[in-house]
């Protein structure tokens, strides 16, 4: 159990209802953060997918988290286009990085094909040399903010990969939900942060370094846990030299485990 602990996360409230049950399931205190926007590039995305499937002609497509696949399809519903946005996907090998994504599609009346077992970029790398899939065509829906980390591992695998950048990413402006956690953070009353995405990262400290200078910061994030979703995320990590542990496995569920493993030990 986690009597009182005190864990924040970098989702929004509506994003991370799995992470509060969790949390008070084992009676500690959630702190969720909206840490990030998605700025949509506009109606033209789908145009520009459906566009982009009649030229490129892809084998697969791939849908790396549920916010691209709402996103898409929602604006495709605004604009009278999701027949055709349907039949597109439809005519390809649909691969889903994790249990939300292929939720998310499945609601959408898309049948995923393949799911790799690693909820990442090498996830897909690993998934597609497994099909042995060289030669083939793949394109990839996602943010403009995305590292180009998965095109160049499908490029070395022998694949060629066109990405669709349907939104951007910035920090989320509404920092007034940021209040209580930025009391507690002060007073070294938060035990522990779990963070999200490369993205969050870099949101939560744009965020933060309005009320702190940098070194207060690191001398406060010092002092809890720290625990990143995925490799991505603990790289980004690095790079404001935040110590961290990476979640075993790559989700919400498994980063709460690692927290409540860490906190347990304390």
């Amino acid at each position: 159990m986690l009597d009182g602990k005190t864990i924040a996360i970098t989702r929004s409230k509506d994003d991370a209802f799995e992470f509060i049950a969790l949390a008070e399931e084992n009676h500690a205190k959630a702190l969720p953060l909206p840490t990030i926007e998605l700025v949509s590039k506009g109606e033209k995305i789908v145009d520009e997918f459906l566009e982009s499937v009649e030229k490129y002609c892809p084998d697969y497509s791939v849908f790396m988290s549920s916010k691209a696949v709402k996103l898409l399809f929602d604006t495709a519903k605004h604009v009278g286009k999701l027949d055709k946005l349907q039949l597109a996907v439809a005519n390809t090998i649909v691969m889903s990085v994790g249990p939300k994504t292929t939720t998310a599609l499945e609601s959408e009346g898309i049948k995923v094909n393949l799911q790799p077992t690693t909820f990442s970029s090498v996830g897909v790398g690993e998934e597609f040399t497994q099909i042995n899939a060289v030669g083939k065509k793949v394109i990839v829906p996602r943010s403009g903010a995305s590292t180009p980390f998965l095109k160049e591992l499908l490029n070395k695998i022998g694949i060629d990969v066109l990405e669709i950048h349907l939104y951007d990413v910035c920090a989320f402006r509404d920092t007034t939900q940021w209040n209580e956690f930025r009391e507690l953070f002060f007073q070294d009353r938060v035990d522990g942060i779990v963070f999200t995405s490369a993205s969050s990262v870099r949101g939560f400290f744009e965020i933060m370094q309005k009320d702190f200078d940098e070194s207060k910061l690191l001398e406060n994030l010092q002092k809890l846990s720290v625990v990143a979703i995925g490799p991505f995320t603990a790289d980004e990590l690095k790079k404001f030299n935040v110590k961290n542990t990476i979640s075993q496995v790559h989700t919400v569920l498994g980063s709460f485990n690692t927290m409540k493993q860490i906190l347990s030990n304390c």
